[in-house]
């Protein structure tokens, strides 16, 4: 990326059945649903979305080698998707296992994303 327009933060908790998937693009929804970028066409050349690059970076608490990216990209509705997983977020109890919403364990996963646009 050239040029670096906006950064969001968000977090996405999967509070059961630990699938750091879900909390991954629940983090990356959290971050891009608060807000607008209403001159971000004039900022891009050619005033295309396509042409818009967005970088995700996770904080991962456990689990990184079962994100499943695409689902990941696909909470990005324009541009080119990059995403990077590191360590972080946290792992924590929920207080509970819900066989009946796939708990293996009573654990609950919480991602922390930033969302970086530019071009």
């Amino acid at each position: 990326m050239d040029r670096l327009i906006f950064i969001q933060t968000g977090m996405g908790t999967d509070v059961h059945g630990q699938n750091i998937t879900k909390a991954s693009v629940r983090a990356v929804k959290n971050a891009i649903h608060n807000n607008s970028m209403p001159g971000i066409k004039a900022a891009l050349p050619e005033n295309s979305l396509d042409n818009m690059k967005v970088n995700v970076k996770l904080a991962v608490p456990y689990d990184h080698d079962q994100i499943k990216y695409a689902e990941v990209e696909e909470a990005i509705p324009y541009g080119e998707v990059n995403v990077e997983v590191h360590d972080g977020g946290m792992r924590t109890t929920s207080g509970i296992v819900l066989e009946d919403k796939d708990d293996k364990n009573d654990q609950m996963y919480i991602v922390i994303a930033s969302v970086e646009v530019g071009y």
